[in-house]
């Protein structure tokens, strides 16, 4: 059993760079049909004094023979099992788009069983029960790449190989279908403090949407605003990457 364990969480985690002497963890959830990958210059710009984990979901790259998980409650299951015993420092959760969905129900898996993190920062995402109609998983292969080119503008570059695109519609469809098909549960506000980020021209999580995050903790919220669409985190990378070093107890110190 703990031989499969080391396993599982050598499939689900990816670190970078090493920080043995971190004084905090921070766990990173890619977006839909994005990878542990996105999150390398987080770790590379934290290192050594945070630790940063980037969760690599099934289906993709390294793990793209895995089965999908199909349900944003599934993947929190499985990732809150995985850092149950990742609470000898303290452990924070960022989340982009589909990740801040499933870094708020690992949170609040982790609270439930008494392991609350130390912080929640959830990015590009409107409050869980702010939802819309959507259905981009159904649509033709043509119409969820089109959803992609209005996500991703000239602010990232996922679409200029066409056999590339095609390579990952599986997957970015799997994702969407977690994300629209996902219902929020009610329950207590976390009691670990909040910090959204947003865009402002963000097409699928508005300003308004976005501040909603403050009803689901107890602990203090603080909303950060920053130009641009859904993508606006890569625009301003410097910017939020002081945000997580000063709140995780690095002095604002960003290696970059």
């Amino acid at each position: 059993m703990v031989a499969h364990a080391e396993e599982a969480e050598d499939a689900w985690f990816r670190r970078f760079h090493a920080a043995d002497e971190a004084g905090a963890r921070l766990v990173c959830l890619p977006h839909a049909g994005g990878s542990a990958s996105f999150y390398f210059p987080v770790s590379r710009a934290l290192a050594p004094d945070i630790e940063v984990l980037a969760v690599q979901y099934p289906g993709r790259q390294d793990r793209r023979h895995e089965p999908f998980l199909t349900s944003i409650d599934a993947l929190a299951e499985r990732i809150a099992a995985l850092l149950g015993d990742k609470t000898d420092r303290p452990l924070a959760l960022f989340g982009h788009s589909m990740g801040a969905m499933i870094a708020y129900e690992v949170a609040r898996r982790l609270e439930d069983r008494g392991s609350p993190v130390s912080a929640l920062f959830v990015s590009g995402r409107r409050a869980p029960s702010r939802r819309r109609a959507e259905s981009v998983h159904t649509r033709t292969d043509e119409g969820v790449i089109a959803e992609l080119r209005r996500l991703s503008g000239t602010e990232l570059d996922l679409l200029g190989d066409e056999d590339v695109v095609r390579m990952i519609l599986p997957v970015v469809r799997n994702d969407y279908r977690a994300v629209e098909t996902y219902r929020y549960e009610p329950g207590p506000p976390l009691t670990t403090p909040v910090v959204a980020f947003t865009g402002t021209d963000d097409p699928v999580a508005s300003v308004d949407e976005v501040r909603s995050w403050a009803d689901y903790t107890s602990a203090g919220f603080e909303l950060v605003t920053l130009s641009g669409g859904h993508f606006f985190l890569t625009r301003h990378q410097d910017v939020v990457l002081r945000y997580l070093a000063d709140r995780l107890g690095d002095k604002g110190r960003v290696h970059v």
